[in-house]
């Protein structure tokens, strides 16, 4: 409520809504990251016993749901763009998730 009021009747009030949802978008994307890196920590091990190949594409996977989210806008501006970013996001997906139940089964 805060920040409509903020918006509508402070003098650029606009640009302040604008810093206020980078600063948000920053700190989630931070907090992303940090999760990353936990998770990473964790699980050292499974981690170096995945062959090269597996290590490689479980970080291409993770690259590309970065490029993702820093193309979001761009992507989002069409039909067809809506339609690969899904398609990407859902193969780097499913890539992570077979790579990491083949490294978790005995």
């Amino acid at each position: 409520m805060a920040l409509a009021l903020g918006v509508a009747f402070a003098p650029n009030g606009g640009s302040v809504a604008d810093a206020i949802f980078t600063a948000l978008t920053m700190g989630f994307l931070a907090a992303i990251a940090w999760m990353l890196y936990l998770l990473s920590r964790r699980n050292q091990l499974t981690l170096a016993t995945l062959s090269e190949a597996r290590r490689g594409i479980l970080y291409g996977a993770l690259g590309m749901i970065a490029l993702l989210v820093a193309g979001t806008g761009k992507l989002f501006s069409t039909g067809g763009g809506t339609l690969v970013w899904i398609l990407l996001l859902g193969a780097s997906i499913a890539a992570i998730w077979r790579i990491w139940i083949e490294a978790n089964t005995y």
